[in-house]
């Protein structure tokens, strides 16, 4: 019976709208067992989600929008603690009072108050679960031999909007960790070199765990035709591009 629901949440998700407008994010609205879901790109690392009155909003960048002018965030969620994914300025405009921040132990170590996740720690709140991944980098590696993205430092999320499971990866490679993930609809996977994954490391990742619909965010200047090249001919995953420079 739990496999056919998970089927059926699944067939569930359909796209209702994208739209793009001068000054505008882009926007979809997916329809999820529980809702709509609305996915915002803000750009980079940045996003934005509606679901159910809550707003949650993935390791905001004040150089991409004026906060001020977006929602007050119920949920907040920080990969890691680079500045353009940890950025105190941009947290001070999105959160009040009842924001519930969650982050890596990294995070936490620079001063912020919140909620640390480690690999593979689960929560919920207001009724969204959110499952910690680890996130980190093997082949990417700085000129003295560190990863860019150490082991241990870094979290992707599994976020379930009313049965819909989005993973969002944070900087991160094809790691065995991420290819064992099962049961993903929705997942952000970046593409920044050489900092994160390359389009082949992409594809890799996307035919191992297979989610419905798979966007490459924070890609810079990483040619996305090439992904659509790798991923051209399998049904089963829809790769969507949008503005996630």
């Amino acid at each position: 019976m739990l496999g056919k629901a998970l089927c059926a949440c699944a067939i569930l998700i359909c796209l209702v709208n994208s739209s793009s407008a001068p000054g505008t994010f882009e926007t979809d609205v997916v329809k999820t067992p529980g809702g709509d879901l609305t996915i915002t790109f803000i750009g980079h690392g940045t996003l934005m989600f509606l679901f159910r009155g809550n707003t949650i909003l993935v390791d905001p960048w004040s150089r991409l929008a004026d906060y001020s002018k977006l929602p007050k965030a119920d949920i907040v969620l920080l990969t890691h603690h680079h500045p353009d994914h940890l950025d105190p300025a941009a947290l001070k405009l999105v959160s009040d009072e009842k924001t519930v921040l969650i982050l890596t132990q990294e995070c936490r170590s620079q001063g912020l108050e919140g909620t640390v996740m480690m690999s593979d720690d689960t929560t919920a709140v207001s009724g969204i679960g959110i499952e910690a991944v680890p996130a980190y980098t093997i082949a990417g590696k700085r000129p003295d031999g560190r990863p860019f993205h150490p082991r241990g430092s870094g979290n992707g999320y599994i976020i379930t909007f009313g049965g819909t499971r989005v993973y969002v990866a944070g900087d991160t490679e094809n790691t065995p960790e991420m290819k064992l993930l099962r049961r993903i609809d929705i997942a952000f996977l970046p593409m920044n070199l050489p900092y994160t994954m390359t389009p082949e490391m992409v594809a890799d990742a996307a035919l191992a765990f297979r989610p419905r619909i798979l966007y490459p965010y924070h890609f810079g200047e990483t040619d996305t035709s090439r992904l659509m090249e790798l991923l051209k001919g399998v049904p089963a995953i829809e790769v969507r591009i949008r503005k996630m420079r």
